[in-house]
């Protein structure tokens, strides 16, 4: 009989097929058009586990179903609570896809398809280790519980909610939340922090309706002039927010950690060129790239709908003009709090002659994980052994809402990972995973697994 690693190795191909299938499927939670291609997606999943040998369970939430499985077969020994998510982000532009998005594709090593990164292609490799494990009849180290959202890609309220009320269900001795990636292509991480999330959407009313702008230009207040000059009323030139009391709850990072992002391997010009593709970085002075991206709070505009968009020219003072914006947060900034002072300064702003509309989303707290759980060592060891390189400790600027959910209501030592590269373009066209990291994701998520159990 082969052991779970041989297992695995064998049926590389069998994986990638079934994870090409649940790529095909728009699961596209932010979009009411594809609420039943979500359902679809939360119900393959649930059926995939099913198959292998864990009972399962489809639980209604707030939108989209979350999918509950569990293998307690191994009475005595500790256990892991997996976590990832099944939606995607839309999939526009479409006309910058090679390929369709959700058709997925091979090239050069990567797997091509929306979710392949973020976060189909994470959350398959929990549900590989456990079939490597109980197809080989081979009893795993460790109890497996699973907990899989349909709704990260939208504020993540339906699992909060199931969290809050069923934190005993969830008990575990470690969490593995497989939505992050690795430093670099080889190199694999444990994410020690990550930004927290507040968004909203500002809107400006001028005139009662539409104007000529030649018979009312120059007293008729422009909508969309107001808007920028609220814009450039929150943040600077040099990326310095300017919402009164918006720094004063932020925590740097300790020394011992900027110092060794000192000590990753990184290339400025090179990051520049290949990730943002633009001609200068920006941001605060005086912190490196490291500590803009993973340290220092956001405030970035992310659309800005209203006015003649059309081809040709309108020429008309719009009645109103909105901006759809989100803001990043560090350790100890509090979601609820910087909504707040947001809105109040955006009000403060307001140009004669308009009105302001603030609205504000549901966050998402940072999180900051001590490098010194037991759990962390485990990790950083199952990596290791996967990859055949030292794992090292990074930062992301992107928030997963469950997390400090995880941590403060059901107090889990919580590892953050994956096997998503730079280049992944997770949330953009062409995104894409690195199929030689998925399978070594899989063994590391069997390392992990012995690790925690003791049997490594």
């Amino acid at each position: 009989m082969a052991t779970p690693v041989e297992y695995a190795q064998a049926h590389r191909s069998q994986f990638e097929q079934e994870l090409s299938d649940l790529l095909r499927i728009p699961s596209i939670g932010t979009l009411p058009a594809h609420r039943e291609d979500t359902q679809h997606a939360a119900h393959w999943v649930a059926n995939h586990l099913k198959e292998i040998g864990m009972t399962v369970e489809v639980i209604p939430v707030a939108r989209h179903p979350l999918v509950y499985a569990e293998w307690m077969g191994a009475p005595g020994r500790p256990t892991v609570l997996g976590y990832g998510h099944y939606d995607v982000q839309p999939a526009d532009p479409l006309d910058l896809w090679t390929t369709p998005p959700f058709e997925p594709a091979v090239r050069n090593g990567g797997l091509y398809a929306r979710g392949a990164a973020d976060d189909k292609g994470q959350l398959f490799t929990l549900a590989a280790a456990v079939r490597a494990y109980l197809k080989t009849g081979t009893k795993l180290p460790v109890n497996v519980k699973l907990i899989i959202e349909g709704e990260e890609e939208s504020g993540g309220e339906g699992i909060a909610a199931y969290v809050q009320s069923n934190g005993d269900r969830l008990r575990a001795d470690a969490a593995l939340v497989l939505d992050s990636g690795v430093y670099a292509p080889g190199i694999p991480a444990v994410t020690l922090g990550l930004r927290g999330i507040v968004g909203g959407e500002i809107e400006v009313i001028g005139p009662a309706r539409d104007l000529h702008s030649g018979g009312y230009g120059g007293v008729a207040p422009n909508p969309f002039m107001a808007l920028a000059e609220i814009i450039t009323g929150l943040k600077n030139a040099d990326g310095r927010i300017l919402i009164p009391h918006f720094y004063d709850r932020v925590v740097p990072p300790p020394k011992a950690e900027t110092d060794a992002w000192a000590k990753l391997p990184f290339d400025e010009a090179e990051f520049l060129r290949d990730e943002v593709g633009s001609t200068a970085l920006t941001g605060e002075p005086g912190f490196s790239v490291f500590e803009r991206n993973w340290a220092r709070p956001t405030f970035e505009v992310h659309g800005m709908p209203g006015g003649f968009i059309g081809a040709g020219s309108k020429t008309v003072i719009p009645s109103r003009a909105s901006a759809k914006i989100s803001m990043r947060l560090v350790a100890n900034q509090d979601p609820a709090e910087i909504g707040r002072l947001f809105e109040a300064h955006v009000r403060s702003l307001a140009p004669r002659g308009t009105q302001v509309n603030v609205r504000v989303s549901r966050g998402a707290m940072p999180v900051v994980v001590p490098h010194t759980l037991p759990a962390i060592t485990a990790a950083r060891a199952a990596l290791a052994d996967a990859f055949g390189h030292e794992a090292v400790f990074i930062r992301t600027g992107g928030s997963i809402p469950i997390v400090s959910a995880f941590i403060e209501r059901v107090k889990l030592p919580t590892v953050i990972t994956g096997w998503s590269t730079p280049d992944a373009n997770a949330h953009s066209p062409n995104e894409k995973l690195d199929l030689e990291h998925f399978h070594k994701g899989t063994i590391a998520v069997m390392r992990f697994f012995e690790r925690i159990g003791g049997a490594a």
